[in-house]
């Protein structure tokens, strides 16, 4: 209790932090979740914050984003990441009814329910699973091994994801030797790569004079902002054919000057579609947060039979399922094992295993330094439901009240090549500091050959972060245990 105590301000003060800057991130469309969460955390782990704090500005960094990123896929039309990507069909036929205003509030609303089941959900399920921690760390090397092929082949890429971890992974082997020759120890630099690969993609594509020809445009984008409705009591969803004009009005009283209460933008049948989606999908922790989004979503519309109930309890469901994979895909590898055995914990996550000098896994050498080692489980479920306050405080009422305003002022003010440029500038910073000129370049090898592979063979940055273990973990373990 006293630790805790110790802790709490910071906790609180880095929450805080976390979600103020991820709202604001959130809003803009395209951001990914590994590009843009996994550096900052990273930089808040390297600069010295205690572990309470960096967890805390993580979750309630990814809960703000996946509370925010609704803004951008609701009103514009454009997914706000990776995780929004599921929900966009379900978004434009809210906008051919006339109805962005609730599909964006059900949706950040099914967000906040979710954070608050899926965080003591995701500590039971790892409690439960925690026992068999000591054998699973035994058969480490081979349970990344199969659990990279099996993220692989729930990407996109299905088996060709598969068999493109193989050269990959040869890769990053050839890497290390060559770094490893100059005395030159790296590994913030290979995840620095792998999450920026396909910004560092793009980059390299622009430079060829045939792609640039044909990605010039004669004028600015243009962008479609779905009308702002204000919260006014009483107002129906005409264009529904009044449908949806209950709905409307409690989620105009939800929207006023009080602080907004989900449980009056939802009726019963979405809290409890999102309440048993959110605990389901915080048990599937090994497979792919897209993939459990799409069948939670497909779950709950086979169940109801209205059309518009359906369409706004599938979009409430699955932006819930955004937050709840998210939280258990981080705290059940955490608690339970103290590796990254899963998607999120490999990628947006995987400061918080891998951050040397700071944090550092391996196995295989019998190192498992990271923030599970500081942190015990009643810690992870008091901050965990610490960063959901920080998160709801800050970005539930903004996406409710400001959205249509925030959206406007993206479109029009904000400058993507000016969000690269920041990004690209912390990369260089971060990999010049761990490793000179030789991280620079291994930054930008592994980013151009990762975002090659996300880009083509269309696997997601976790199955390229599993590569990535299997070939400092898997690959030595495996090897030793051969002869």
């Amino acid at each position: 209790m006293e630790a805790l105590l110790m802790d709490l301000p910071i906790a609180v003060l880095m929450g805080v932090i976390g979600a103020v800057v991820f709202t604001l991130i959130g809003v803009v469309s395209g951001t990914d979740e590994t590009a843009t969460i996994a550096p900052l955390t990273l930089v808040v782990i390297l600069i010295g914050v205690p572990p309470a704090g960096v967890f805390t500005f993580f979750l309630a960094a990814a809960i703000s984003k996946h509370m925010t990123h609704a803004i951008p896929t609701m009103l514009l039309g454009i997914p706000g990441d990776t995780l929004a990507v599921p929900i966009l069909e379900d978004a434009t036929r809210m906008r051919q009814l006339g109805l962005p205003h609730l599909a964006l509030r059900k949706a950040v609303s099914g967000a906040v329910i979710s954070a608050f089941i899926a965080i003591p959900a995701a500590v039971l399920f790892a409690w439960i699973l925690s026992p068999f921690g000591d054998l699973i760390t035994a058969f480490a090397p081979w349970i990344f091994l199969v659990a990279a092929a099996g993220i692989a082949y729930s990407s996109q890429a299905k088996l060709g994801g598969i068999v493109a971890l193989v050269p990959f992974v040869v890769f990053i082997l050839g890497l290390q030797a060559w770094t490893g020759a100059f005395e030159v120890s790296l590994s913030i630099s290979y995840f620095l790569g792998i999450a920026i690969g396909p910004m560092i993609f793009d980059l390299v594509t622009v430079l060829v004079p045939q792609n640039r020809a044909g990605m010039r445009r004669k004028a600015p984008s243009k962008v479609f902002l779905a009308p702002e409705v204000r919260p006014t009591v009483g107002r129906g969803a005409r264009s529904a054919g009044g449908a949806g004009e209950a709905e409307a009005s409690g989620s105009a009283k939800a929207a006023g000057r009080t602080f907004p209460n989900p449980f009056r933008v939802l009726d019963r049948t979405q809290v409890t579609a999102t309440a048993a989606t959110s605990v389901v999908s915080s048990a599937t922790f090994v497979f792919s947060p897209v993939a459990v989004t799409v069948l939670m979503g497909e779950i709950v519309g086979a169940r109801i039979k209205q059309g518009y109930q359906r369409l706004t309890s599938v979009i409430t469901a699955k932006n819930g399922t955004t937050e709840s994979t998210y939280i258990a895909e981080t705290l059940i590898p955490l608690i339970a094992f103290g590796l990254p055995l899963s998607p999120v914990a490999a990628g947006p996550a995987a400061p918080l295993f891998n951050a040397p000098p700071v944090f550092e896994t391996n196995p295989d050498a019998g190192i498992v330094n990271n923030i599970s080692t500081f942190m015990s489980t009643p810690q992870f479920l008091v901050y965990g439901l610490l960063a959901a306050v920080c998160a709801t405080v800050i970005a539930y009422p903004f996406a409710m009240r400001y959205a249509h305003a925030a959206a406007r002022f993206v479109v029009t003010k904000v400058s993507h090549e000016a969000i690269i440029a920041a990004f690209v500038g912390l990369v260089v910073v971060v990999s010049l500091w761990e490793g000179g000129l030789m991280g620079l370049l291994v930054v930008t090898a592994v980013g151009l050959v990762g975002g090659t592979l996300i880009r083509t063979v269309k696997v997601h940055a976790g199955v390229l972060f599993m590569g990535y273990y299997v070939a400092v973990l898997s690959v030595p373990g495996i090897l030793a245990a051969v002869g």
